[in-house]
Order: structure tokens, then sequence, then C-alpha cells
């Protein structure tokens, strides 16, 4: 079913736009919450009508949002997280993280105007995206880091330190093995030569 949109919904569409979504959603969620009208012939009219009497403030809602998008020019976010011994992150980085490290950052936006397209599992760099308008997006590089760092390198050490203890006690081991199968054939061998030595007459 076709439906206009009467605010942004992310992953969907913005404000004002003709959108085609399943009937069971549009019917039991996006009309009935006020998010959405049907696209019917009347009301398409009627749409129309009202975004060329807009057109006008429309631009100048894309101006505000290419002026507000200098705000985060240069910036770069840094997400401490938990990370296992593995590598991995304890849950995963989203929207909602980025959306608290803005805010952190002195960067007052929606939370639903916040996204991140990859699912971030490990530390390392990626990219968010703040979407002021539809067609003004931000992107905003960040870093993900193990806040845990030091006491995963002290595991990762003392795992080092157990597996060269074990190694060298495998190590002496073996030494003293091979040492004692010496010494069992040095006295092995005087025995057979006595026994071997012809006796005397």
């Amino acid at each position: 079913m076709k439906i206009i949109l009467k605010e942004d919904i992310v992953n969907l569409g913005f404000k004002n736009d003709v959108v085609e979504v399943k009937n069971g959603y549009g019917r039991n969620y996006l009309i009935p919450q006020g998010k959405a009208i049907l696209a019917t012939p009347s009301a398409l009219k009627v749409h129309a009508e009202n975004l060329r009497q807009q057109a006008h403030k429309l631009a100048k809602v894309k101006a505000d949002a290419e002026e507000a998008a200098k705000a985060f020019e240069g910036v770069s976010l840094t997400i401490p997280v938990k990370v296992s011994p593995t590598g991995t992150i304890y849950g995963s980085v989203g929207a909602n993280q980025i959306h608290e490290a803005l805010l952190a950052a002195g960067h007052n936006v929606d939370r639903k105007i916040v996204s991140v397209h990859e699912t971030v599992k490990t530390p390392g760099k990626y990219v968010g995206i703040v979407r002021l308008h539809k067609e003004v997006a931000v992107e905003i590089p960040f870093e993900v880091i193990a806040e845990n760092a030091d006491e995963l390198a002290a595991e990762r050490a003392a795992r080092k330190a157990e597996e060269a203890a074990h190694q060298a006690a495998l190590a002496a081991a073996k030494a003293a093995e091979e040492g004692a199968e010496e010494a069992a054939e040095e006295v092995e061998a005087p025995a057979a030569d006595e026994a071997e030595a012809p006796a005397a007459e």
C-alpha cells in the first residue's frame, strides 16, 4: 500500500515522502500512530499542492540542515567498550552508543537521525551517519577501543608466562627422561661386556 509520511522514519523515508509499505505495517502501526496517511488520489492531490506552497520553506529547511552539518566537520569519536579475551565486544556498538558519544561531545542531535550501516562487533575504525535532511547526511568517523586493554594485556602476559613455564617443564621432563635412558644404557653396556667375556681357564 502507498502512504504519505507525516514525519521522518528511519529506514523508511522522510516527512512528505510517498512510500510503499506492507498493508499490516501501514494499517496497524503507521496510520493509527499518526505517522502517515493513506495515499488516496485526493490525499495525493492535496499533498502535491501543499508541497508546492511549502517549496520555499523546504528549501530553507535544507539550507538549515546544510548549515548544521558544518558543526560536524572534523568530528571523530572514540567509544570505549568491554572486550573479551578473544577480541570481540560484549554485545555490539550501534546508533545508541554513537548518539551518546555525540551528546557527550556537545552535539545535541535526535537519536532517530543517527545510524550505523554495519555490525560493529570488534574494536576498530568505523563510520556512523547523522542524517540531518533527506538530502543532507554527515559521516561521523568513530573508533571502538577496548576500555579493559590493560586487563587484557595482563591476561595475555599471564597466559604467555604460563605457556612458557609449561613448555619449560616439558623440556625439563624430556631432558631428564633422555638422561635416565642414557644412564641406563651405560649401566647395561658393561654388564653385557662382562657376560660375553670368556671364562678364565
